[in-house]
């Protein structure tokens, strides 16, 4: 079924998915420890494999803004900086915690909002199905090394937000 390889829908999955992490961090019920670490493995392979893989192809295509792109790009290092505070709490469920989850929260939202209503309708409508399914082939490939590598974890996600 091509919705499975369209990378347009594979990113929306992955959209879907971090939207259900965040109401298990939230959840006093869920092991919100788990449900973080899950989220941060997916937030940095996510934007590493979309930044690899389909935002390149994406900036080919003239009827897709290369600007949007771009600030997708920069609100992927937002996310990223949220994420790292988030894991330097030292309890989880504190104040301080929630605070930082709120704040995450806001930053992958917003991003995942503007991303769809821009890169991902563009794409829909000016990328041809069989290109979609072979970015979304390599934005899979991607995205499952990334999370093989344990891309989450904190001293990764420092490194990635220190530029190392």
């Amino acid at each position: 079924m091509a919705a499975q390889s369209d990378v347009v829908e594979l990113i929306l999955e992955d959209h879907r998915r971090m939207e259900d992490l965040f109401r298990r961090m939230r959840s006093v019920e869920a092991d919100r420890a788990a449900a973080l670490a899950e989220f941060a493995d997916l937030l940095i392979a996510h934007g590493l494999a979309e930044e690899a893989e389909v935002y390149p192809a994406l900036k080919r295509y003239k009827h897709i803004d290369d600007e949007e792109v771009e600030h997708g790009e920069e609100e992927h290092e937002e996310g990223n900086r949220a994420l790292l505070a988030l894991l330097d709490v030292d309890r989880v469920g504190s104040d301080e915690w929630d605070e930082k989850l709120e704040e995450l929260v806001e930053k992958v939202t917003h991003h995942a909002d503007e991303e769809e209503r821009t890169i991902l309708n563009g794409a829909r409508e000016n990328v041809a199905m069989d290109r979609r399914e072979e970015l979304g082939t390599a934005f899979v490939q991607a995205r499952g090394k990334y999370l093989e590598a344990n891309c989450g974890a904190i001293d990764n996600v420092r490194s990635i937000v220190d530029g190392k």
